[in-house]
């Protein structure tokens, strides 16, 4: 009878002992996406986002009254426009960025859950978990995890990966925040939305596409891997930049060489479509002399990574663009209606 209690006390003093050396906050275990094993609790209320993609879906996930910090480039990455869809963003704290990390700061705002980027540096993420802080990565890209941390990471199959690692990345976004049916809504508007373009552009050979150039500051562009791309391909484009891979600089000697017959520019840098306008070595571009740079709108998101809205929105509204009598019947301004009110609970307002 001894023994057996002397053997009770012993487990009940291990899982006593188990239950201390297991933080508070280690409720349930997912895994983010490069890879890493990660708990979290079942309930989160305060989470910090340190990537302006994680960013943008929680604002249309509605899940803005959990955000207590925020990036410090969100207007820079957003655009400065964007507060009328987030409010309450300038009154956020912004304890660190997408590669760097007030470790203070953080510490004040006593979040449950800290998303950053994929590539975040590996000792940014080590000085938040040594912190005792869940620290979530998101890429919105399905790629082995060697390749997830990479900014430019090599993608086989870029489409499979896009789909699936946005949808994924949704996923995990939404199931923490609690916000599962939003987030399965929103991955749903966008299939219906690229079958849509898809089947109305499917017969268009690779030499009868238009070729394209997505312009950024400082003659940077998007090339294979990456989600403008493929936006662009699904589109009916042909990206004049897919022989380089990733995001990077390019020459103007290139631009010259491949000679786009339109030049897109996000929205959120409208100066460089002034710098192209005016700037002499783009002149005899055949975009330029055609008058053909357009300013995308702000749900038009040629990122590197998939955007719902562009998706949804941004593909269709470029198709449009580049061949407009296929899509005659497509009112843009009612589709960007129908997909802010849902999930920006407003309208779309163009030039706002």
């Amino acid at each position: 009878m001894l023994a057996r209690l002397a053997s009770a006390s012993k487990t009940a003093l291990a899982i006593a002992g188990l239950l201390l050396a297991t933080p508070a906050w280690a409720d349930r275990t997912i895994t983010d996406q490069i890879g890493r094993e990660v708990h979290v609790p079942d309930q989160v209320n305060r989470v910090v986002i340190l990537q302006h993609q994680t960013l943008n879906i929680a604002v249309q996930l509605d899940a803005m009254d959990k955000v207590v910090g925020v990036l410090d480039e969100w207007k820079k990455q957003l655009g400065a426009k964007y507060v009328r869809l987030a409010p309450k963003l300038p009154e956020l704290a912004m304890p660190g960025g997408l590669t760097r990390v007030n470790i203070e700061e953080l510490l004040t705002l006593k979040p449950d859950v800290v998303f950053v980027t994929n590539y975040a540096p590996a000792d940014m993420v080590k000085q938040i978990e040594d912190a005792g802080l869940a620290v979530v990565a998101i890429s919105l890209l399905d790629v082995p995890p060697e390749e997830a941390v990479k900014m430019n990471p090599a993608v086989k199959d870029e489409p499979a990966a896009i789909d699936a690692g946005f949808a994924a990345g949704v996923r995990l976004i939404a199931d923490i925040l609690d916000r599962k049916d939003q987030g399965e809504a929103m991955i749903a508007v966008t299939k219906k939305s690229r079958a849509l373009v898809a089947e109305r552009l499917a017969d268009i050979p690779e030499d009868k596409r238009v070729p394209v150039y997505m312009a950024n500051p400082d003659l940077s562009t998007y090339g294979r891997g990456k989600y403008t791309g493929l936006m662009m391909e699904r589109a009916g484009a042909r990206n004049v930049a897919n022989e380089i891979a990733g995001f990077k600089q390019v020459t103007m000697e290139d631009v010259l060489k491949w000679n786009p017959s339109i030049i897109f520019v996000q929205e959120r840098y409208p100066a460089v479509v002034d710098e192209i306008r005016t700037t002499a070595s783009w002149q005899t571009i055949d975009a330029v002399r055609n008058g053909r740079i357009s300013l995308m709108p702000e749900y038009a998101k040629a990122w590197g990574y998939p955007m719902p809205e562009a998706m949804a929105l941004g593909e269709l509204w470029m198709a449009k663009e580049l061949y407009p009598e296929r899509f005659a019947d497509i009112d843009m301004q009612k589709e960007a209606d129908s997909y802010y009110k849902e999930f920006y609970r407003t309208d779309y307002r163009a030039g706002q």
